[in-house]
């Protein structure tokens, strides 16, 4: 089983699959954490000073070595997470892929200088602009479930910003981290521009204690509050991906063939551990007998054994804590009324895929994540009960909404409290890297993806120019009772922000301008 048992200086990887060993590796100490930010800060000031067009040389590079070695990747991926080989390469390694050369294209011109509008102080000769700094060395501590796309695209993301990267993968899938590290050597990237250490809980707490700029987690919200604390001792800012139990609304005029279909891959793709797994299904009471009866179908076709066969649809779980979780929540359901219609039994470290009816939002196993391949139903009468029964949670970090009324959709989407919601699409946006990822309430704090994850990894300075730099501003000292004047009659004119308004406001600011003339 994939749980890392460990000696006093080294971490066993095996396949959770076969049992196998797929290798060892060194624990990373403290003091070397400490001392690979050190020279992550080091090689920092040489890289913020390279051109964007060399990182996307360099990024680019990085790709084509990903390109050429695409099946042993996914083989690699398969063989630690025990997810089949061909979800490797279409939830993993496409999608990063994709986010590369985004941006490795784009990220000059999104991080460009931006020019503000000053409203009336434009008129004085002013003017405002933001430009962008790399922040200097980011930690990364991805999680397990997708242990290539989201190390990789986030680090992909922070080089491209101008920042070096600290890489500490999860102890369950090490060598994953480390063949992130050889794709950006092989690519020619800088030395310690891209480290990667190794380790488990410990080698995440020395690099959040060894004050990176930045730390990207993802994780559980145990343990992203204590990230989150240990963080602030150094002022640590962080962007936080938690936890998720999303919905899928399924209304009674949806193409519920389509639906079904969706349904089963959200919810049973990477055996249900991705944090924005469909864990919970309402459907419209005039719908779900029939919604039902087609998911239990198309469960029934998937074929489940170790992932590194290309027709397996459902692979291993990844650890045996991971599918205790599980076998708790189903155990749950059962005592609580609800209805396994296929699937609820384990062997090994694999789960069946398990469709459960007659599900409630009281039941313990619908309010807590669940991260495993089951598929709880629950019905609904009206629009209202389906929003609320979808925002009745600690999280919120994907949904969707089915329906032939792309009116309805959008406008429940809008009431459902969740960082993505899609309409009758389900689960995938994570895969498209120009749009930003991140959740409400518990699921998460910031956003990776996209242009406001990009601005994560990066620092905006404001530059302030007086092009009129002849007159003294009217609110400066020695204050008189004609700058008092002065300023009240700003207030009602001039912070109207309306250049009709400001008008009255000129005679008393030549008055003031004066005074300080004659006050040199």
């Amino acid at each position: 089983m994939n749980a890392a048992p460990r000696a006093s200086d080294e971490i066993i990887s095996f396949d959770p699959a076969t049992g196998k060993e797929v290798g060892r590796v060194t624990v990373t100490s403290p003091e070397e954490v400490k001392a690979a930010v050190a020279r992550g800060r080091e090689a920092f000031q040489e890289w913020r000073k390279t051109s964007f067009a060399e990182r996307k040389r360099l990024v680019m590079a990085a790709r084509e070595v990903i390109l050429a070695e695409t099946d042993d990747i996914a083989h690699l991926i398969s063989d630690e997470s025990g997810k089949p080989f061909g979800e490797a390469i279409s939830m993993e390694i496409a999608p990063v892929l994709d986010l590369m050369q985004f941006f490795a294209k784009k990220a000059q011109k999104l991080l460009a200088p931006k020019r503000i509008g000053i409203g009336l102080y434009a008129l004085l000769g002013r003017s405002s602009k933001i430009v962008y700094h790399p922040l200097g060395v980011v930690g990364i501590i991805p999680a397990w479930n997708y242990p290539f796309s989201i190390p990789l695209g986030e680090a992909v993301m922070s080089v491209m910003a101008g920042n070096t990267v600290v890489i500490k993968p999860s102890e369950l899938t090490p060598f994953v981290g480390l063949k992130i590290g050889e794709i950006f050597e092989k690519a020619g990237f800088p030395a310690n521009v891209v480290q990667v250490v190794t380790g488990a809980g410990e080698t995440g707490a020395a690099l959040v204690e060894a004050a990176p700029d930045k730390i990207m987690f993802t994780g559980s919200v145990a343990t992203g509050k204590r990230i989150a604390a240990a963080a602030a001792k150094n002022l640590t800012s962080t962007v936080l991906e938690l936890g998720g139990k999303d919905p899928m609304i399924v209304f009674d005029d949806a193409n519920l063939e389509l639906a079904a279909g969706a349904a089963v891959w959200g919810a049973f793709c990477n055996s249900g551990q991705s944090c924005s797994s469909v864990e919970r299904l309402y459907v419209q009471e005039g719908a779900a007998a029939d919604l039902t009866r087609k998911i239990v179908e198309k469960t029934r076709q998937l074929k489940q054994g170790v992932g590194d066969t290309e027709d397996i649809s459902i692979g291993a779980m990844s650890s045996e804590r991971q599918l205790k979780i599980v076998e708790d929540h189903v155990e749950d359901f059962r005592r609580a009324g609800a209805k396994i219609e296929i699937g609820g039994r384990g062997k090994g470290l694999f789960y069946e895929p398990t469709v459960i009816t007659d599900a409630t939002n009281e039941m313990r196993a619908m309010r807590d994540e669940t991260f495993g391949p089951t598929l709880p139903i629950a019905t609904f009468k009206t629009e209202e009960e389906a929003i609320r029964l979808a925002n009745d949670s600690e999280f919120g970090l994907t949904a969707s909404v089915w329906t032939r009324d792309y009116a309805k959709g959008k406008r429940v989407a809008q009431q459902i409290e969740a960082g993505s919601v899609c309409v009758n699409e389900v689960l995938y946006t994570h895969g498209i890297g120009t749009t930003p990822w991140g959740g409400f309430k518990n699921s998460g704090r910031g956003r990776t993806h996209g242009t406001e994850g990009l601005l994560e990894l990066v620092q905006p300075q404001h530059i302030h120019v007086n092009r009129i730099a002849v007159l003294p501003d009217a609110w400066w000292m020695p204050y008189s009772s004609k700058a008092v004047a002065t300023f009240r009659k700003m207030t009602r004119t001039f912070s109207s922000g309306s250049l009709i308004k400001t008008v009255p406001l000129i005679p008393q600011l030549l008055i003031r301008i004066r005074e300080l003339f004659k006050a040199k």
